[in-house]
């Protein structure tokens, strides 16, 4: 499933994903906006991992003073994405 998540308290603003329905292996993201660098970095680190794994690895990761960051915004994306 192809989908964009709006990207809360970072430097991106948006993450676009693409996750198999029916596999749940992450296919494809990119960060829109952000530390090019780290971004795509974490985007090609977790092309074909299972989401939930990616989620067990990046949620509660924090940028420096903020509560979240880039990592913890596409563990919430993917998430959301399976509905939990």
């Amino acid at each position: 499933m192809k989908t964009v998540y709006e990207t809360s308290g970072t430097c991106s603003r948006a993450i676009m994903l693409d996750v198999d329905d029916a596999t749940g292996i992450v296919n494809e993201i990119q960060f829109v906006g952000g530390c090019m660098g780290n971004t795509c970095g974490i985007a090609q680190l977790v092309k074909g991992m299972q989401a939930g794994e990616v989620v067990k690895r990046l949620e509660g990761i924090r940028c420096g003073s903020k509560p979240t960051s880039c990592p913890d915004q596409l563990a919430v994306a993917l998430k959301k994405l399976a509905g939990k």
